[in-house]
């Protein structure tokens, strides 16, 4: 295994297999193919030694230095995977299932030996939502929300819990990666007419009166936390499903941090709408926000909540750090055309920008000059594909997957943190390939059933451009009686009277014989022109004037189009002189 040179883990409907990274892209050639199209999911270990699947009825655990598997757990409808963070367990979750034979259930969460599949401890855990355990990055301690309580377990010791934390329907927490002492961020929703409550805690002192950091606010039905690398400063996302100000349709969302120094802060943004993205910086010292309405917002925030750096407006809703935290990527994905600013977070430079649509994935690898970007099944089943970029702008990959096969997800290979040193940002672009943009289709339509069978006329056989249409009965009697008239007055000597011009409508009569007639100037069409736009107006004023006579109440631009009809009715009257 090539460091410099991640790997690239692939699920599909054809199994999981391995790619190289840059340059090679060839598969690896040590990795055994898993072909089962029953694989659920896969995980690498955060230290990146281990990688883990499901297939069918099994787990299986490969040692990455080889890609030998050291492990095959034999546990079927297993739905999600999760390594501690040094590796040394996977937990394992699947449905609580009650049945005749038993009614009670049995233990469905588990915790397995990464380095040969050992079960050492079983947990129920009925819901799927935060089922995840939670670990100090030492893995000293761990964490488990079940039924509103969290269980905290020490030194990998499972068969009693040292403490208990009591927090609440709804409540979450978030163990801080920071290392001793211990702190742990949690929230606690509030009770009818009593604020909810987020604080920072120092493990084991759960005591709410003397919490390191304390905010309290209203409108919350979730929170999100976002802890920084350092472990001394969080993030907190609310959420509300209803925005009691009819402000939004989609709810409200407030965005607040605090920190172990006890400092707890509202960040304003400055602009209502959805905060769509927020995310640290690997460096720990400043975090990126995207907010507000389409086109939205992106600003960049230190850790005072200070706004150092705003980056205008523009079709964006998320945010990607590279690992080492000196490039950001902004892009536009789901319902957005799939834009990516690249940015140079130091000199706060553009390096490039590129599109990708129907991105439904992105990910930097570890070394943190390419990224990878995939359109994913089940959200979108056509044209799966992943593509691997520099972050100069330029695809340098792209493997495409054929209907009915389908791409499910695509993981970099992980691996312990300063493996990769940081290197120079370059702004010139590499050499990539050409990615061939689907064109549209000039053939003409037909419906399922004509598919496949010899068409014998053309799209427009029965137009017959030298064709005029014929005259209806009643019209050609009609001309014929005009031409009679016009032939007996020329054979009298008789000329036809000129009909009387109506000086109310003298100004529409112009208007109308101006834009027909060839042989007016360009001046005087221009004219025509603004005779049509002042009427238009005028009109419309007389129907604001009609409503404010009705007592209805206009908009301030109302009101000032009403001032503007008398300079409208002298230009019209000198344009029409």
């Amino acid at each position: 295994m090539a460091v410099n040179s991640p790997c690239l883990a692939v699920r599909s409907s054809k199994g999981i297999n391995l790619y190289h990274g840059p340059p090679v892209y060839e598969d690896v050639p040590e990795f055994t193919k898993d072909e089962s199209k029953a694989c659920r999911t896969m995980v690498f270990s955060p230290d990146g030694k281990y990688f883990g699947w499901i297939t069918d009825k099994v787990i299986k655990i490969c040692l990455c230095s080889n890609w030998s598997v050291v492990a095959v757990i034999e546990k079927p409808k297993v739905f999600s995977l999760q390594f501690s963070p040094l590796g040394t367990f996977l937990m394992t979750w699947m449905p609580f299932i009650v049945s005749k034979d038993n009614p009670q259930g049995s233990p469905q969460m588990h915790f397995w030996k990464s380095e040969n599949g050992e079960n050492v401890a079983s947990f129920t855990q009925k819901r799927q939502v935060d089922w995840e355990p939670q670990w100090s990055k030492d893995e000293k301690i761990c964490g488990m929300l079940i039924n509103n309580n969290v269980y905290f377990y020490e030194n990998a010791n499972f068969e009693k819990s040292t403490c208990k934390m009591t927090l609440g329907n709804g409540a979450k927490f978030k163990i801080s990666p920071k290392k001793e002492p211990y702190v742990i961020a949690c929230y606690l929703p509030g009770k009818q007419g009593q604020p909810s409550i987020a604080q920072i805690v120092q493990y084991p002192n759960f005591d709410t009166t003397q919490s390191l950091a304390r905010k309290s606010f209203f409108q919350s039905d979730s929170v999100q936390f976002l802890w920084n690398t350092n472990g001394t400063s969080v993030l907190v996302i609310t959420s509300s499903d209803v925005d009691v100000t009819g402000a939004s349709y989609y709810g409200k969302q407030a965005l607040h941090y605090l920190n172990v120094k006890g400092e707890a802060v509202n960040i304003i943004l400055q602009e209502h709408g959805t905060i769509h993205s927020v995310e640290w910086s690997p460096k720990g010292n400043e975090f990126c926000v995207i907010f507000g309405s389409m086109p939205t917002n992106a600003k960049i925030f230190n850790t005072k909540c200070e706004p150092i750096h705003e980056f205008g407006k523009g079709y964006r809703n998320s945010i990607y750090y590279n690992p080492h935290g000196n490039i950001l990527l902004l892009a536009g994905f789901g319902n957005l055309r799939g834009t990516m600013e690249i940015w140079d977070v130091e000199k706060k430079k553009l390096i490039a920008q590129t599109d990708a649509p129907d991105t439904t994935l992105l990910e930097w690898s570890p070394n943190g000059e390419h990224f990878v970007t995939a359109t994913t099944a089940p959200r979108l089943r056509t044209a799966n594909n992943y593509k691997i970029w520099h972050y100069t702008g330029t695809l340098l990959h792209k493997k495409d997957w054929n209907e009915p096969d389908a791409l499910y997800e695509v993981l970099w290979q992980r691996f312990p943190e300063n493996t990769f040193p940081e290197k120079p940002i370059s702004y010139k672009a590499v050499e990539g390939i050409v990615c061939d943009k689907p064109q549209a289709s000039k053939e003409v339509y037909r419906p399922p059933s004509q598919r496949g069978r010899v068409i014998n006329f053309s799209l427009h056989d029965d137009d017959d451009t030298t064709k005029k249409p014929e005259p209806s009965k009643n019209a050609s009697k009609w001309k014929k009686k005009r031409e009679a008239k016009k032939n007996k007055r020329q054979a009298e000597g008789e000329t036809v009277p000129p009909k009387p011009v109506d000086k109310s409508k003298q100004n529409n009569t112009v208007v109308n014989k101006g834009t027909n007639d060839a042989s007016l100037s360009t001046e005087e069409h221009e004219k025509i022109k603004r005779i049509r736009r002042i009427q238009s107006t005028l009109k419309k004023i007389s129907k604001l004037k009609e409503s404010l006579s009705a007592g209805k109440k206009l908009e301030i631009n109302q009101l000032d189009k009403i001032k503007t009809e008398g300079e409208l009715l002298k230009e019209l009257e000198a344009l029409t002189s």
